[in-house]
């Protein structure tokens, strides 16, 4: 490869991607339930490959999307354009 040239990678978006997006966008709250058992209420404000930001009132916690075991919307979601 050319020396200064980039290299473009798309990535494809999966149900995951395509779910927390609807969250973030419509400012859903949803309550997330922890491996452990710990379960907290938010709205998800941001997500990348590894974590997810929740916020609630004034605070923000960020959670690694590993020890998320379900993340249950206060309503439902129909992911009907998964473009």
């Amino acid at each position: 490869m050319p020396r200064g040239s980039t290299v473009t990678v798309q990535r494809t978006l999966t149900i995951q991607d395509v779910f927390l997006k609807h969250l973030r966008d419509s400012e859903t709250e949803v309550m997330m339930f922890f491996v452990n058992g710990i379960k907290l209420v938010g709205r998800i404000k941001r997500f990348d490959l590894y974590t997810v930001q929740l916020a609630r009132g004034s605070g923000t916690q960020i959670v690694y999307k590993h020890a998320i075991s379900a993340i249950n919307p206060a309503e439902p979601v129909e992911l009907t354009d998964l473009t």
